[in-house]
């Protein structure tokens, strides 16, 4: 199949995530620069799911289960942060 060396090579170096990693990163700068977000604001949204990539990139370069479980532990927290905030705001009246 053709590319199927490319996507290996993303898989087995882990380089898939840091390809999302860089998606995520242009979303927080187009979200700062043409939505007027503010860094907080961005950091709750995407902040969890980078957290979740990080801890899917060590899972895929084989890093020790602390290396998985910690940033994947991280991510609740401020994941109900965000949660908190949006449902606090959309009950103002």
């Amino acid at each position: 199949m053709p590319g199927a060396g490319l996507t290996e090579f993303l898989f087995d170096s882990g380089h898939a995530a840091d390809v999302i990693l860089g998606v995520l990163a242009i979303e927080a700068v187009w979200l700062r620069a043409a939505r007027r977000w503010s860094w907080g604001a961005i950091a709750a949204l995407l902040g969890p799911a980078a957290l979740i990539v990080l801890g899917l990139r060590a899972a895929m370069v084989g890093a020790a289960w602390w290396w998985i479980a910690l940033p994947l532990a991280a991510s609740l927290p401020l994941h109900l942060m965000d949660l908190r905030a949006r449902l606090g705001a959309s009950r103002q009246p």
